[in-house]
């Protein structure tokens, strides 16, 4: 599903009113039809997709991630994926304000990247990895990797569209951790599963001279974030499937 598919940012249209226009083969802006609703749902859907299209134009994921509800960010994937920026952080304990980021991993365009603490983990590098982003990509990013990263960093990521895989999944009735999801849904793991305790012994591990630890850090790290493409995909098209009527095709 892309953006142009969707109607319920408007003021007024809830799920019943989108699901009705979808009945009626309005799945797409180009199919809008004024007279499907009332004169003045017409004109702010109109409006809408007016402005849309302006902001599709000018690749301005930012216009859709305030006005689409949070409920439906998932929506804005299959439209901005190209430059969607999939991430994950290691750090040495739960506390933003104590503890410290230890890894970065983030997947753009089909590359994964990982900034290490005290080599090139730092404020203008973390810019330059999410600067080009359209779209921010996480599993329990909002409460935890986003708001450490601000707080140990001179970043603000607030302006960029976020979709946190977490919720869409609760949705799904997907509960647990992001390896717990990925199991039931069928992802599976090439290096061994390690806890979040574990990872940060494996840090104080490498701070002590141990290289190795640091490459398997490393290497779960970037496990997480290259696992957390296809978990978005596959919950795309579950929640597509929730969402359209029975007989409806996008």
């Amino acid at each position: 599903m892309r953006v142009e598919n969707s109607f319920i940012p408007v003021e007024g249209v809830g799920e019943t009113t989108e699901r009705r226009l979808w009945e009626q083969g309005i799945t797409h802006w180009e199919d809008f039809d004024p007279d499907a609703v009332g004169e003045t749902t017409a004109q702010r859907i109109q409006s809408f997709i007016d402005e849309g299209r302006r902001h599709l134009d000018s690749d301005n994921a930012a216009f859709f991630g305030q006005t689409f509800p949070s409920a439906e960010q998932w929506r804005l994937f299959e439209t901005f994926r190209e430059n969607a920026c999939f991430f994950d952080i290691e750090t040495t304990g739960l506390d933003q304000h104590r503890n410290d980021v230890t890894t970065v991993s983030a997947r753009i365009g089909g590359e994964t990247e990982t900034l290490v603490q005290g080599r090139d983990l730092h404020a203008d590098a973390l810019s330059d990895l999410f600067g080009d982003a359209d779209l921010l990509v996480t599993f329990n990013g909002k409460r935890f990797d986003v708001p450490f990263l601000e707080a140990n960093f001179d970043v603000s990521l607030a302006e960029k569209p976020h979709l946190d895989l977490m919720y869409p999944c609760r949705r799904l009735d997907l509960t647990g951790g992001l390896k717990t999801i990925e199991q039931e849904i069928g992802i599976e793991r090439e290096r061994p599963d390690i806890s979040g305790k574990e990872a940060v012994d494996l840090w104080y591990q490498y701070e002590r001279g141990d290289e190795s630890a640091l490459e398997t850090l490393v290497s779960y790290n970037r496990e997480d974030v290259e696992n957390l493409e296809p978990l978005t995909e596959r919950v795309n098209e579950r929640l597509e499937r929730t969402v359209l009527p029975d007989t409806t095709t996008i």
